[in-house]
């Protein structure tokens, strides 16, 4: 047998395995996302595509806006660095800035479907922040 033949029955099936591996499609984050669905339009509002908070702000619970690898939420803004989905659940890295510090924030999420994740905090079993999309 030859080199190039081995080298091929090595290839293929390690290239097979990659794509099942692989999901089908990572879960699209982009948009505005709150604590509570109802309070979508007391949260944001919409300028053309993207999305802001409102200024006069001052609704209780929480929301956060994606936009490609930028997360904003009221009081921080951060920028992913890596992302890893496993399965149902989604990993994030980010490193987050506010008015008096910089940090690097792990956020992990458990996909229910593509309007609705849920946040999980490894290590803490039980705590989890539910998080809808805003259709606005």
């Amino acid at each position: 047998m030859t080199s190039p033949t081995r080298l091929s029955l090595l290839i293929v099936p390690l290239a097979a395995l990659s794509i099942l591996a692989s999901p089908a499609h990572a879960l699209d984050l982009n948009g505005a996302w709150a604590t509570d669905a109802a309070a979508c339009e007391k949260l944001f509002v919409k300028k053309g595509k993207s999305f802001a908070f409102r200024p006069e702000l001052e609704v209780p619970g929480g929301g956060f806006i994606v936009d490609g690898n930028t997360i904003r939420g009221k009081t921080a803004n951060c920028t992913i660095k890596a992302r890893k989905e496993t399965g149902q659940i989604i990993h994030l890295l980010a490193s987050c800035s506010t008015d008096i510090m910089l940090s690097d924030v792990q956020f992990s999420a458990k996909i229910v479907n593509e309007n609705r994740i849920t946040r999980i905090f490894p290590g803490l079993e039980g705590v989890e922040i539910s998080y809808d999309r805003c259709a606005l």
